[in-house]
């Protein structure tokens, strides 16, 4: 008999209510052990997912910064206005794919629990 058999030799009632809490408790345990795993996965996810957005604002800061003075600044004689929204355009079609590629993440289902969601449908069904 390995550990994962459980044989209750109680007869009766008060044995069969006790052999079903026995096996509950092993379910909910289990079932707490994968849903702690995949939160460990996904909190790297949403680490991951905060430290590309990080860097999306930095970057959008800088670039925003130096790269619109300098512009600006070679093109004011020849362009006037035009050139501050050519550089809106430019840093909103950046903007829009850094944005693009955090929703990309996130239906790519990282920030769901598959594995645990997967089981406790089995488990409703089972006892349905």
């Amino acid at each position: 008999m390995d550990n994962n058999e459980t044989v209750v030799h109680s007869p009766g009632l008060l044995g069969g209510i006790t052999g079903l809490a026995k096996n509950l408790f092993g379910l909910v345990v289990s079932r707490l052990e994968l849903a702690a795993l995949e939160l460990s996965e996904v909190r790297n996810h949403v680490i991951e997912l905060v430290a590309i957005f990080a860097m999306a604002v930095l970057a959008t800061w800088f670039a925003l910064a130096y790269g619109t003075a300098t512009i600006v600044a070679l093109a004011w004689e020849e362009m006037g206005w035009k050139i501050l929204l050519v550089m809106f355009v430019v840093f909103a079609v950046i903007t829009l794919i850094l944005v693009m590629k955090g929703l990309a993440m996130l239906k790519q289902g990282k920030l769901a629990f598959p594995e645990t969601m997967k089981e406790l449908r089995n488990d409703r069904d089972m006892l349905m």
